[in-house]
């Protein structure tokens, strides 16, 4: 993003603390945006945890909380923001899957299966956006190994041994993701570059 960010003069920076799983809670950051900038020009919807596990395993609560932040996270996100961008007939839906959402690993499955969900999501909605002439252009992010605190949330001794193993051979910056948000922000309107797979060049995935 700094590449992004580089070329812009002037600008402001603002935040908000805001609870993904909690609707109300994406439509007060929605507005947030809207009463400091006057309109929304495009949401990147990334906040994620990945406690990989076997099946067997039965960390159910974990399995709940993925669904709650990496699918109905998004969800809340695209419901908040869609009336705004249906309004005006323009923005940019951004949401990070993950190399799960392509393809299936043991310890994934949960944690695939919510990126696999992001996955249909976009494309139903890039489909829908142009049968409806919405012009909302869609991006979907599907990183392999990136360094990020992701590795924090897998309580698993085995899964996060063999994760973190992964990482440390394989791991790059985030700032490749970075990059990727401006790529498809600096399109242009009539164009729509709808899907990113983004890793290591080391990796085989």
């Amino acid at each position: 993003m700094k590449v992004y960010i580089s070329g812009c003069t002037s600008g402001q920076a603002i935040y908000q603390v805001t609870d993904v799983t909690n609707p109300e809670d994406s439509k007060k950051l929605v507005q947030y945006a809207k009463e400091n900038f006057g309109k929304i020009d495009a949401i990147f919807l990334n906040a994620g945890i990945m406690p990989s596990s076997p099946l067997s395993a039965l960390h159910v609560e974990e399995w709940e909380n993925m669904v709650d932040i990496n699918f109905k996270g998004v969800l809340n996100g695209l419901a908040a923001v869609l009336p705004e961008f249906t309004a005006q007939k323009s923005g940019h839906v951004i949401t990070t899957s993950s190399v799960a959402g392509l393809k299936a690993y043991p310890n994934g499955g949960v944690y695939g299966a919510t990126k696999w969900a992001v996955r249909e999501l976009m494309e139903v909605l890039r489909m829908e956006s142009a049968q409806e002439g919405t012009h909302i252009r869609t991006a979907t992010i599907y990183p392999a190994a990136i360094n990020t605190e992701l590795l924090n949330t897998i309580t698993d001794k085995e899964a996060a041994e063999g994760m973190t193993a992964l990482y440390e051979q394989y791991g790059i910056s985030p700032e490749a993701i970075a990059r990727i948000v401006a790529f498809a922000l600096e399109q242009p309107e009539d164009v729509n570059v709808s899907e990113f797979t983004v890793g290591p060049t080391t990796q085989p995935w």
